[in-house]
Formats: structure tokens, sequence, C-alpha cells
């Protein structure tokens, strides 16, 4: 389990983490801890249910404990000591006077929890780290309002006046930006009191399958939700009848993100690793993984033991869309600056507003190496180049330092600063990570962490 504690920071500057280099192909069976996307959409509807929840397998990183603290904020017991968490809704209706919901960089976190504010009654301020203020809110908040929220503000710190209800109705807002402003709306919706009807209208809309995630989740809780097709122009639909939310006990789904580096250190050693447990059927995104390793160059099958993946000594370049799997971007820049051949990742442009801007850091960072990478408006173009060791800045984002400890696998000198901000999703990342190069998890055989669910 990670020490992680509810206050803790993503990390410090302080010496530079030396990425370790893998002096031979990597075997392993690295179990990864639960999805951050199931455990923070868990907790919010277990915060919002009749009854008591118990989640198994939840991820304990920086962003869910977040996310804990947050709904505590808005009077809900969220219990997260030992495997499996406890979450209690709110007895009271109302917050105590001064309550803060302190969000840092989770953007979960920031747009899935305004509109529980607005359930409650009292002043709830929004405040987040610096990159926080500059990432997407408006869309959000100005659609809470005209739902009928009193909202003071359009970007942190906001400060949310609840009434303990929200009127709801039908609203367009335009999620080109991020499919969170979407779920922002749609995971409280049920407890608003004539429900949503959400309609999407704008050039694109990023992150489908997490939004698939929401809807899923909301009707496992017992929400009514209907999803319309999407429109000719892009428009899309989503309504959501009022309606009570059931308590459950739910097991967390591995992280197929965090699973993202681990399987990829595969494919850039020409080794083998399974994970654990991969689901047979998801909403993540990380299910379209499998395809996107095999198409640069590695085998993949499902074992008994869980999702295998194997690389052959080479890594090819690829051409493809990430609009619904952005995630993946920055591992596969990452195995791209190794490939033989020229990568065109395509539909990220959203990725200018994550942690920070991944692309421009991308470019910048593994260009220090001597790759080249040039940003295009909706992605990015990787050429073959040698490289050479340096040292990177995550830029406090967990993707790109996951990122640039692949390429570490296979250029030598590889320092990296500020490792620790890692801890956002994947707790104890830099011992996982030089666990699987000295052979510390089984070659064969799954393992079992406590509370992960099998």
């Amino acid at each position: 389990m990670s020490t992680l504690t509810d206050t803790e920071p993503t990390g410090t500057l302080s010496d530079p983490w030396p990425a370790p280099t893998a002096r031979r192909p990597v075997t392993a069976v690295v179990p990864v801890p639960g999805a951050k996307s199931g455990t923070n959409r868990a907790l919010v509807l277990a915060a919002l249910a009749g009854g008591p929840s118990r989640l198994r397998g939840a991820l304990r990183s920086r962003d869910t404990l977040l996310m804990a603290g947050v709904l505590r904020s808005l009077g809900a017991e969220v219990d997260t000591d030992g495997p499996d968490w406890l979450v209690r809704p709110a007895p009271t209706p109302g917050v105590a006077p001064g309550a803060r919901a302190e969000c840092g960089n989770a953007g979960t976190v920031a747009r899935f929890t305004p509109a529980l504010a607005t359930l409650r009654e009292g002043d709830v301020v929004f405040d987040g780290d610096p990159r926080m203020r500059d990432r997407p809110l408006t869309p959000l908040l100005g659609a809470l309002r005209r739902l009928g929220a009193d909202i003071d503000g359009d970007r942190m710190p906001f400060t949310v006046r609840g009434r303990g209800a929200l009127p709801g109705g039908e609203v367009t807002v335009d999620a080109s930006d991020s499919s969170q402003l979407v779920s922002g709306l749609l995971l409280a919706a049920p407890r608003y009191d004539a429900g949503v009807t959400v309609v999407h209208r704008g050039t694109r809309l990023p992150s489908g399958p997490y939004l698939d995630m929401t809807v899923a989740d909301l009707r496992a809780a017992g929400a009514v939700v209907q999803v319309g097709p999407p429109e000719a122009d892009g428009s899309r639909r989503w309504h959501v009848e009022p309606g009570e939310l059931a308590g459950a006990d739910r097991a967390i789904e591995p992280d197929m993100n965090t699973a993202t580096a681990f399987l990829a250190a595969a494919l850039a050693t020409g080794g083998r690793v399974v994970i654990p447990h991969w689901p047979q059927a998801t909403e993540q995104p990380g299910r379209m993984l499998p395809a996107l390793l095999a198409a640069m160059g590695a085998s993949t099958e499902r074992t008994e033991h869980g999702l295998a993946v194997r690389g052959h000594g080479t890594v090819h370049g690829i051409d493809v869309d990430l609009s619904d799997f952005g995630e993946a971007a920055p591992v596969l820049t990452a195995l791209a600056v190794l490939a033989d051949s020229p990568s065109r990742l395509r539909g990220i442009g959203h990725l200018r507003l994550q942690e920070t801007d991944r692309l421009g850091a991308l470019a910048e960072e593994l260009g220090s190496l001597g790759a080249r990478i040039t940003v295009t408006d909706d992605g990015l173009a990787i050429e073959p180049a040698p490289l050479r060791g340096g040292r990177l800045d995550p830029r406090a984002d967990h993707r790109l330092a996951m990122a640039y400890a692949v390429v570490g696998l296979v250029v030598p000198g590889i320092l990296i600063d500020d490792i620790a901000t890692t801890g956002k999703t994947v707790p104890d990342f830099p011992r996982m990570w030089t666990a699987m190069l000295a052979e510390e998890y089984p070659a064969t055989g799954p393992t079992q962490p406590s509370g992960e669910p099998a």
C-alpha cells in the first residue's frame, strides 16, 4: 500500500531519479493497482447513494485521496484505511462553515464534485494547484448555473453556494476540451429534481470511452440513463432520470492506463510482461492497448494469468488516431522515439490542456535527447533519430514521468526530475519499476495484492 496521505504533494524537485536501463529483456508478471477513473467515479456515486458502500481494490493515490477529502468536506464519511474503502453518504443536509474542496491537479475531482456541492446547504470554496486554474472548467460551471446552481466564479478558486437541491433540466455544453465536463453533469444527475438532459455540441468529443464508463457506473448504481446516437453535426445527447442510487459492494478493475508503461517495457526490451486479472470486458479505453502494441511490433495474448505482451527486439512506428485513448499518448511517444520507422499520433490536441501541455512537453523534453518530434495541429509526428542520455522534467505530469522511464530502459543515462509526481495515480511507481527490472516479480503466475480484485 502507498504511504500517501490526503494532503501530501505530488513530489519535490530534489535529486533526479536515475531511470534504470534494462540489461536483459524484461520478464515479469506485474500486478497493477486499481483504476483511478473507476475509483473516483465509484467514490462519487457512493457519496450520493441511499446507503453505505464498500469499494474493494480502490486505488490509493494522490488523486483518489483528494477525491475522498473533497467528499468529506461535503459531509460524507470516507474510510480509506485498509484495502477496502467504506463510504457512508452525508447524514446531514449542510456543510460545515468555511468548507473547502482542495482539488490539487485532479481533473476528475475538480469536475465531478461541484455538482455534489450544489446538493448540500452552505458555501464550499473550490481551489487546486496552480495548473488546475488553467484547465477547462468554465463550460461545466456555466452549465450548472443554467441548471439552477449558484456559483461565484468561472475558474478556481470559485464558490458553490449550495441550496440543498438542483432543479436540473436540459443543458447544452461544449465538451470539446474534456469529456469530464459531461461526466461532471451526469454523475450527480439522479439527485437533480428533474434529472438532466445533457447535449454536447462542439468540434469533437475526446476520450469517449470514459463517458461510456460514467454511463455504465450510473446504471450499475440503479440510475436510468438513455444515450442518444451521434448526430450528423457531431452532437451527442444523454438523459438521466431522477431517482435514488443504491449503495454497493464493488470491485475496482486494475488500471489499464498504469499497465501501459509496464507492457511497453516488454516491447521496448524484447521481453514479456503479464498484467494479471485483465478484464474480459471493460469500458476502460485501455481495452485498445493490445491492438496498439501489436501494431508497434508486439505479440499479445490472454493467458490464464492475464494479458501477456511479448516484444521481438524491434519497435515499429505507428499512425493512429488516439482521440479515444489520449492517456496512452505519452508512453506510445516513448516507444515511437525507439522505433525503426516514423510515427504519427493524431486526435490528441486536447492533451495541451492536461496536467501540463503534454504535446509541447514531450517534444521539448525528448527533443533534448535527440528525438525528432514535431507538434502538429492535433498531435505529434515522430521521426527515428539516435538518442542520448539526459535530464528530463515531467513538469508535474505523472504520465510523462512514466513515459520517460520507458525511454530509460533502452537509452542509458536518463535522469528524471520529480519522479514522485507518479504518485498522482500510481503509488510506489519507482519501486514497482525497479522491482520489475530486478525480477522481483515472478516470471510466471499472477500475484494478488491485498484488496485487489480477482
